[in-house]
């Protein structure tokens, strides 16, 4: 396996993800708060949809 993309992947990661971050603080914010009031349960399963959908376009996009 060539490690080289799993790192470039982590990066863009991390550009994605600091892109609500830059452009909306305020929001992000909001988005955050209202993250931490959900009920662990809900966060399981909206990680786990997350999660399924990324690999789901992955295979898709192969």
């Amino acid at each position: 396996m060539d490690f080289s993309i799993v790192i470039k992947a982590l990066c863009l990661v991390l550009v994605i993800e600091g892109i609500p971050l830059f452009l909306a603080p305020d929001r992000a914010r909001q988005a955050a708060l209202q993250l931490a009031r959900m009920p662990g349960q809900s966060l399981r399963i909206l990680g786990l949809v997350l999660m399924v959908l990324g690999a789901v376009l992955l295979v898709v996009m192969k």
